[in-house]
């Protein structure tokens, strides 16, 4: 794939942003979508720096979750903060890892992220509930390249 715009079109890129924002709704965490063509390296490293640069370290509860992918690389990283990896179930990360996998072997880039975020937003609204005095939303739902 040589273009990153030729893996989503502008309308699914919209959906996928909705569904972010439908995700965080009833919780504190954040859920962040990063698209670049190739991590140029270990991809586990490339998605910490990002998450770092997206300062998704930095929510209050320790519950930002990263789906980040290198295009080209046909990889991708699935990476919860520490206060939602301490709660999930052991399997989870890597049961969402398949769902995402299955749509994207498929062709279906969308879908699959669309699945990865509905996953982490429940298991993020089941751990960490919005409490509307105190909670905002702390990062962009837009995906960063």
């Amino acid at each position: 794939m040589a273009k990153i715009e030729e893996f989503l079109t502008e309308q699914e890129e919209e959906e996928v942003v909705e569904a972010i924002r439908q995700a965080e709704k009833k919780t504190s965490g954040e859920i962040r979508v990063h698209i670049e063509k190739s991590s140029k390296g270990d991809i586990w490293k490339r998605a910490m720096e990002v998450f770092h640069l997206l300062k998704m370290d930095n929510t209050k509860q320790d519950n930002g979750v990263l789906i980040y992918v290198a295009i080209d690389d046909r990889n991708f990283v699935i990476y919860g903060d520490k206060g939602i990896n301490d709660v999930v179930p052991p399997d989870f990360w890597e049961s969402t890892k398949d769902e995402i996998v299955a749509e994207f072997k498929k062709g279906n880039f969308k879908q699959g992220l669309i699945n990865g975020i509905t996953r982490a937003g429940h298991e993020l609204q089941v751990h960490f509930p919005w409490d509307e005095g105190t909670d905002e939303n702390q990062l962009s739902d837009k995906i960063s390249r």
